[in-house]
């Protein structure tokens, strides 16, 4: 048995094609531009460590850094669109400026937030 294809099925067909692709350029437009930021900070092995700031929301537990015995540094990789962003690290519940970076503002707290800039 054979099926002819009706004009209403191509037709349809052809809608959904046109619904479902999207052209090159929108789907790069999509995506936002990122790049991969690495805090690092000294602190005794075994601490609870973390960064924290203003592309994270402040959560003092969001970004858990993880140890490197090699170097004897936390680290942890955020990727951040171009921009600057305020941060302090989290260090066993204690907020701490980052202290091998000489950006920093004064808060609203009376003390100081290290600063990256993103380009």
């Amino acid at each position: 048995m054979k099926i002819k294809a009706t004009k209403k099925c191509e037709t349809a067909k052809t809608v959904v094609t046109k619904k479902t692709a999207k052209p090159a350029a929108a789907k790069a437009a999509a995506k936002p531009v990122t790049k991969a930021v690495t805090f690092t900070v000294h602190a005794e092995k075994g601490k609870a460590v973390y960064v924290a700031g203003a592309f994270n929301q402040w959560d003092p537990t969001a970004k858990k850094m993880a140890y490197k015995a090699k170097d004897g540094l936390y680290s942890a990789t955020v990727n951040l669109a171009p921009g600057t962003y305020e941060y302090k690290f989290v260090i066993d519940g204690t907020w701490c400026a980052d202290p091998e970076n000489v950006n920093s503002v004064q808060n609203d707290q009376g003390t100081f937030n290290s600063v990256v800039t993103v380009k």
